[in-house]
């Protein structure tokens, strides 16, 4: 008897198949997008309403979370119908059994992803962190770089000490030197940077940061909607074309929208590759599985998992992967 996960997928790919040779499908009467408010590609496009204007039939809904987990937990209960999130809470998803599929993702952005100490702190390496205090949001991309720079400097999780707090309350205790450290992502971390107080003593190159973010559908939505997937992604990267054609417009959008000094949000942009949007490939299943393994190692999560069985087959995402110069600001 095959696996279940390998009968859904194949049921998924073959219905997948079947939609290439339909001339056209039906929009669904409603779209329910879960975003984080920091995520441009979602924020710009709901400015500019790319997605309403691909799916005139549709009513599209927009709705706001504080983070990952409750966007997931929302997305499992059947409340959105996709939404994006960091690396690490499908993870933990995954592993408390919901019933999500990956279905898209961005690339890794490792210079918004940082380790950051104060700037008079006697810890200049990463082995220096042995026996500090060291804060974060726990399940969170940070959760994940700090792990992996304590690999590399020949530590274990156990040698700090875990601070979780959300990035607010971190950002308090780190100014306040109750903790020695703070990983933490962008902005936040621009808003450190640019009172000058702060050293950054790790960002997410050399391999810390390498998965970057990731779209997420319920799986019946998924399997419903086989072709709209890729349709939805392609009006979204319109939002990502008109960010690298006209960045200022797009910073002036989310400086509205994250209630932030324009130069925080432009330091944000400035640590920010281009994001396109694209479809799972086994690259991006593979890493994602180092870091599930990762998490599972240090017993961050009560099973192991297997990404596979929760990657929708690629589907082709005529991304605008250069400027589009017919999209306005």
């Amino acid at each position: 008897m095959k696996p279940a996960f390998l009968t859904r997928s194949l049921i998924l790919l073959g219905t997948l198949a079947a939609f290439a040779f339909q001339t056209a499908s039906a929009d669904p009467a409603e779209l329910r997008i879960g975003y984080q408010k920091s995520a441009v590609n979602l924020v710009v496009a709901r400015e500019k309403r790319f997605l309403e204007t691909r799916f005139p039939n549709t009513q599209v809904r927009y709705v706001e979370f504080p983070a990952g987990p409750q966007l997931l937990e929302a997305l499992n209960a059947g409340s959105i119908d996709l939404g994006a999130t960091g690396d690490i809470p499908p993870i933990f998803a995954q592993a408390a059994g919901a019933d999500l599929l990956y279905v898209g993702t961005e690339p890794a952005k490792p210079l918004a992803e940082v380790i950051l100490v104060s700037k008079d702190s006697p810890i200049h390496t990463l082995a220096d962190l042995k026996g500090k205090k060291v804060a974060f949001q726990k399940g969170s991309s940070s959760h994940a770089l700090l792990l992996r720079a304590l690999n590399q400097a020949g530590l274990n999780y156990t040698d700090i000490q875990p601070v979780y707090l959300p990035p607010a309350d971190a950002r308090a205790a780190f100014d306040q030197g109750n903790v020695d450290a703070w990983a933490i992502w962008d902005p936040f971390y621009s808003a450190a940077l640019l009172t000058g107080q702060v050293r950054v003593l790790t960002d997410g190159r050399n391999g810390l940061s390498n998965s970057g973010s990731f779209y997420l559908a319920a799986r019946p939505f998924a399997e419903r909607n086989p072709g709209l997937i890729p349709q939805i992604f392609d009006a979204l990267n319109q939002a990502e074309a008109l960010t690298r054609a006209s960045p200022e417009g797009s910073i002036e959008i989310m400086t509205r929208q994250l209630g932030l000094p324009r130069a925080v949000v432009a330091s944000y942009f400035s640590h920010r590759p281009d994001l396109p949007i694209s479809s799972i490939t086994a690259r991006d299943i593979e890493n994602q599985q180092q870091t599930a393994d990762l998490f599972y190692q240090n017993r961050l999560i009560p099973k192991p998992i297997r990404v596979a069985d929760v990657a929708t087959p690629a589907v082709p995402v005529t991304a605008q992967r250069q400027t589009n110069t017919e999209v306005t600001p």
